[in-house]
């Protein structure tokens, strides 16, 4: 049994470090890379038409099942389970459910591997202890996901072996091509921010965005997926990566998720107060 996420565990330091959101759209990829996953996500998904909502939901949900407290991490398991038990449908001839266990827990296990990755690229990589610690306590948030014990790898190692071997299984897929398409051309944020403005803003996002994705990637996938790697790109990323690292360096440990923790305190507190929504703009 891992201990609960509390300050100074290994979750609590790293799992809402402000660096994540480098790989973002890494993991999307990966997520809907999965063919379940990405069915779900083609005929119930509004990304499209609405990242930025979607994109601060998605924080929300991480936010309160990882630092929202045991009570908070069950009520929001409960809801998602509830939510996705709706998101069914036909791909390719075959029925398909967003709680297929396999998928299900694949979503999980990029979650897991996020903020392992953004430490090697961009930080301090986690020691064997503290991925032992970081690992059984994910594990554990997992059980508290629904996600079945059998589909949680025994520990890191094994975790590993399995990720790599989901990512080689994968074929690129429609659904990633509209994300990518999606990240070229997304709407703005506001509607009162002026389109000459957002053009080269969403132009300059977009590039950097790609980039990161293409520099993150597991190498075989992205060349699976057709997308180029040069070694004056493998240059820019490590220059890159030591200007993040020397940057975050200069952040104190607890302020590196401290975001993450304010909005689980707070969405916790929403989800018991509902009436206190109608206040928010």
């Amino acid at each position: 049994m891992a201990p609960p996420v509390v300050r100074g565990t290994a979750v609590w330091r790293y799992f809402g470090d402000f660096r994540d959101v480098l790989l973002a759209g890494q993991v999307l990829v990966l997520q809907v890379a999965h063919p379940v996953v990405a069915a779900g996500v083609r005929d119930h998904s509004d990304y499209t038409e609405d990242p930025w909502t979607r994109l601060m939901r998605t924080a929300a949900s991480l936010s309160i099942y990882v630092y929202g407290g045991a009570d908070g991490a069950r009520v929001e398991a409960a809801r998602l389970r509830k939510l996705h038990r709706t998101f069914t449908g036909i791909d390719h001839g075959h029925r398909y459910s967003a709680l297929d266990p396999a998928a299900y827990a694949w979503v999980h296990a990029t979650l897991v591997k996020v903020p392992v990755d953004v430490q090697r690229f961009f930080g301090r990589p986690l020691s064997a202890l503290e991925l032992d610690e970081y690992y059984a306590q994910m594990c554990d948030i997992g059980r508290t996901l629904g996600v079945r014990q059998r589909d949680l790898p025994p520990d890191w190692a094994a975790f590993e072996q399995y990720y790599a071997d989901m990512v080689a299984s994968f074929e690129p897929n429609d659904t990633i091509t509209t994300l990518l398409h999606t990240i070229r051309t997304v709407r703005k944020p506001v509607r009162w921010l002026p389109d000459r403005w957002w053009w080269p803003l969403r132009r300059r996002q977009a590039q950097a965005q790609l980039f990161l994705l293409r520099a993150t990637l597991p190498p075989e996938f992205r060349s699976r997926l057709g997308l180029q790697w040069t070694l004056a790109d493998q240059r820019r990323f490590t220059r890159f990566r030591r200007v993040v690292r020397i940057l975050g360096a200069l952040v104190p440990p607890p302020l590196r998720t401290a975001h993450m923790r304010w909005v689980g305190k707070l969405n916790v507190w929403l989800r018991a107060h509902p009436w206190a929504y109608r206040l928010l703009p």
